[in-house]
């Protein structure tokens, strides 16, 4: 299945008014991503990082706890009024135009 960033974001608002009554502030939001890239930033580090993996963390899917950071932001912009597609596309020219030649020319990137 494929799904579109707007979908997901009607997805999103379809399921809180259908059984999660409503969103949660805004605040509480930003708390609950912070919260979740903590949780993925734990898996990324023990897992790809130098510390060892704990054995709590490693049956954790690396997937689902992206997912739950994409949800949380996904409320965020329904409560904002942000259209995610429409930032997301802004957000990729601005990068192309500002950076189309500068990773290129960083002698870190090169292999």
């Amino acid at each position: 299945m494929s799904i579109t960033i707007a979908q997901a974001q009607q997805d999103v608002d379809a399921w809180i008014k259908t059984y999660g009554v409503r969103y949660f502030g805004e605040l509480t939001n930003m708390t609950i991503l912070t919260e979740e890239v903590g949780e993925l930033a734990r898996i990324m580090a023990r897992r790809y990082g130098d510390q060892s993996e704990k054995e709590s963390d490693k049956g954790k899917d690396l997937g689902e706890e992206m997912a739950d950071v994409l949800w949380v932001l996904i409320c965020l912009a329904n409560q904002t009024g942000v259209n995610l597609t429409e930032a997301f596309e802004k957000n990729m020219q601005k990068k192309t135009a500002r950076d189309k030649d500068r990773h290129h020319q960083n002698p870190k990137l090169r292999q």
